[in-house]
């Protein structure tokens, strides 16, 4: 291969200057391959084609570039012959394939699949998802393509407090799991489903993380986004399968976030679909076939339990309810421990900031600490002199957050007294005596 010329060095330049004229790249190309730059042609021509793939010049100088066929240079002209007697006419031949919009047609035998190769690492591919089919699979969002997550390291251990959820959680999961000659003793199967429900940020998910890692299960999180579909019957589809999924991996626990949402009242719904994906719901956790879900473990969360389908705490299903509430003292500290862990601190004394903190949720700790950390950032900057967090920061920060679990009480309140059948929320009723807020 030759070096480059000045003329193609400053057709590079002017290139670079203006990368989207097509007409100018292919001058280049062209100088490049008369020059018998051929790879550096191919390079240039295959940027023209992904600018405009039906360019017939551009394909026409990457066929060259691609079969070696450089430009011959222009022979000088030959005398001209002497006339030739008149003879007939030639039989007419059939004309060429050529069209304007495809160009020359391939020389016979020539190899596009061997050029594509050349070229696949130069030219990306210009659609990288298939086209959904017409009921609308294919969906990178379907729940076939789902990952599992594998056993997780979160243990109960590792949820400071709240041992009342800890104790139901045994006996509901852990304990016959534990001691599999018991179970089979007493009959107890390894379904089961829990239904967790109280004010939002107190670690509803974080629990069932720990209930999965405590069993060595895989783990399935499930919100309304990933099981309702545009299509008519995909948002069954995509509950089946996920269930699927999780027979297949079992132990595994599947986890409903946001129960009123996937399994909401179907006598207040107008949409068909969100009824027929409920009863879908319903059959899952039923099993189809005996000991279909044998060593899967369904857990639900949801603020407002009065607001989900009364079938779906039908016994067999999710028939188990658990409170959990505002985190307790020890689980407070614990919470405040693990956001103070990487802040400089000093002097804090964790036992009256726990008092202080009565009430809030675990989602309301964190940004205590938070708003501590920028009280001294913003003085620390207005000073000039670097200082520590300290408790006047963290009790100022307390004093401004209102436990955001005030209003979610407000609400329960009013079922708790009016609307508890069957002693679904006697937790909840002997909680707010407690608090005396009933």
């Amino acid at each position: 291969m030759s070096a480059e010329s000045p003329l193609i060095h400053s057709m590079r330049s002017a290139v670079a200057a203006a990368p989207d004229d097509v007409p100018l790249r292919l001058h280049l190309a062209e100088l490049l391959l008369t020059a018998g730059c051929d790879d550096a042609a191919v390079s240039e021509a295959a940027v023209a084609l992904q600018q405009a793939p039906g360019d017939s010049q551009a394909r026409e100088v990457m066929l060259r570039a691609l079969t070696g066929a450089a430009t011959s240079p222009p022979r000088e002209a030959a005398p001209p012959a002497p006339p030739a007697p008149p003879q007939a006419a030639p039989p007419a031949q059939p004309p060429t394939t050529t069209s304007p919009a495809t160009g020359p047609a391939p020389a016979p035998g020539f190899d596009w699949k061997a050029a594509q190769d050349q070229v696949g690492d130069i030219v990306p591919p210009r659609f990288v998802e298939a086209p959904l089919a017409v009921d609308g699979s294919g969906d990178p969002g379907d729940a076939a393509a789902w990952d599992v997550e594998r056993p997780g390291t979160v243990r109960l251990a590792d949820v400071g407090g709240m041992q009342q959820v800890k104790e139901r959680l045994e006996a509901a999961f852990l304990a016959p799991l534990r001691n599999p000659e018991l179970r089979r003793l007493y009959g107890k199967s390894l379904r089961g489903g829990l239904l967790l429900y109280g004010p939002p940020g107190c670690g509803k998910t974080f629990i069932a993380r720990a209930v999965a890692g405590e069993l060595g299960a895989s783990f399935l999180s499930v919100s309304v986004t990933d099981v309702l579909d545009m299509w008519i019957g995909n948002s069954e589809r995509n509950m089946h399968e996920l269930f699927q999924t999780a027979r297949r991996q079992a132990p595994c626990v599947v986890f409903l976030d946001e129960l009123d949402a996937l399994g909401g009242k179907r006598s207040r719904t107008q949409s068909a679909g969100m009824r027929n994906t409920v009863n879908q719901l319903l059959t899952e956790l039923d099993g189809v076939e005996a000991d279909a879900n044998e060593g899967v473990f369904v857990l639900a969360a949801t603020n407002v339990p009065w607001d989900v389908d009364v079938a779906l705490r039908r016994p067999g299903r999710l028939d188990r309810t658990l409170l959990v509430l505002p985190p307790d003292a020890p689980a407070r500290e614990a919470i405040l421990r693990y956001h103070l862990r990487e802040r400089p601190i000093e002097n804090v004394d964790l036992g009256k900031l726990v008092k202080a903190t009565d009430g809030l949720s675990g989602a309301d700790l964190a940004h205590v600490c938070e708003g501590a950390a920028e009280h001294a950032l913003l003085d620390s900057a207005r000073t000039g002199t670097v200082r520590m967090i300290g408790m006047p920061d963290l009790l100022a920060a307390a004093g401004q957050v209102a436990p955001s679990t005030e209003p979610w009480f407000a609400a329960a309140r009013n079922v708790a007294m009016y609307a508890n059948d069957g002693g679904m929320y006697d937790d909840l009723v002997a909680y707010l005596k407690k608090k005396r807020k009933l």
